[in-house]
């Protein structure tokens, strides 16, 4: 399937919604995170959720935009039996996620569902962390990675007592898989250093849409090996379940930092509003077809289906679970090194 044939089915004419707020079932009891859940997709998936009586995690950066949503929420879902809370969490620096991970996991016993919602999108270009990795590589992909990694022992333990299949965690890919990651097999990889390569044979910072499309390639190869190294029973079903997803094509504070003709243009395909994405992230973390043994480690597109990524990109995947080797493998060991001390 070419390029502009997964752009047009990912874009248009898309099948209806199968799981939203209206059939959603009662989520009395269960805990969800949800990463950037005070905006956009985020806010509507967190409102869904809510609803259906969750106890909802909302993380982010700012406790005052927090707060006003989390308040917009309440006053407009009356008689929930859920809860909303901030979470601090600030993705783009791997010292501070650790007491993130630590605040949560004392005030919970359980966690049912993750939802690495979160991420930044067309930043200046040469733009980076703390920790001096490019901007969208260290936000998109190694926060979630090192975020999740903390939370897996109490995503596992809460996994032991739940119905299989109903524990997960899920991460943020996007349609610029497909369309923006020109590198072949999606991500370039060096091969010395076996890192991500963010820049020209000059050091000059890549496009930053380029180092966007590889960071959503990035978490597609999380979502996959993060079910190699975390299986599934096959004696009990037990386990967590993991994907990736992309939210669609939506109207969302993402493109916040475009300007002109830029904007102009994404205009034109950003039809849809940020609901339609939050139930893309249902679809993902909540229906019984992703929560199958055999869909781990596999792919949701809008606004709700099993779905896959470019041919080149698919077979690193494939490697990756089959033979353990190729981009897929390598990534994943990339950011096991660059967070392990932050653990």
């Amino acid at each position: 399937m070419s390029v502009l044939s997964r752009f047009i089915g990912q874009s248009f004419r898309i099948p209806a919604p199968p799981l939203t707020e209206k059939n959603l079932p009662d989520q009395t009891g269960r805990v969800v995170v949800v990463t950037g859940g005070y905006a956009g997709v985020g806010y509507e998936l967190t409102k869904i959720l809510y609803q259906r009586n969750a106890t909802v995690y909302v993380a982010g950066r700012s406790p005052k935009k927090a707060a006003e949503r989390i308040a917009e929420i309440e006053k407009a879902v009356l008689g929930s039996k859920g809860r909303l809370e901030f979470l601090q969490l600030d993705l783009g620096d791997l010292r501070t996620i650790k007491g993130s991970a630590e605040a949560f996991s004392g005030k919970e016993e359980r966690l049912d569902v993750l939802i690495n919602n979160a991420g930044v999108m067309n930043v200046p270009a040469g733009s980076t962390t703390p920790q001096t990795h490019e901007l969208q590589l260290g936000t998109n992909c190694l926060g979630p990675f090192l975020f999740t990694q903390l939370l897996t022992p109490l995503l596992k333990s809460t996994a032991d007592s739940s119905p299989p299949g109903s524990v997960r965690v899920s991460w943020a890919g996007s349609l610029g898989i497909d369309v923006q990651s020109h590198n072949p097999g999606g991500i370039e990889m060096n091969s010395t250093t076996h890192e991500p390569v963010t820049t020209d044979s000059k050091g000059k910072p890549k496009d930053p849409m380029r180092n966007y499309g590889q960071s959503k390639v990035g978490n597609l190869f999380l979502a996959s090996q993060y079910a190699v190294h975390h299986p599934i029973s096959p004696e009990t079903g037990k386990g967590v379940i993991s994907n990736a997803f992309n939210p669609g094509n939506l109207k969302t504070e993402l493109q916040r930092q475009m300007r002109g003709i830029m904007m102009a243009l994404i205009s034109l395909f950003m039809l849809f509003p940020a609901v339609f994405g939050a139930y893309t992230e249902l679809f993902a973390g909540w229906s019984e077809e992703m929560g199958r043994r055999e869909r781990n480690g596999g792919y949701v597109v809008p606004w709700g289906r099993a779905g896959d990524v470019r041919g080149d990109i698919q077979k690193e995947v494939e490697m990756g679970v089959k033979g353990g080797e190729g981009r897929a493998v390598e990534f994943w060991e990339w950011c096991d090194r660059e967070t392990r001390e932050f653990m």
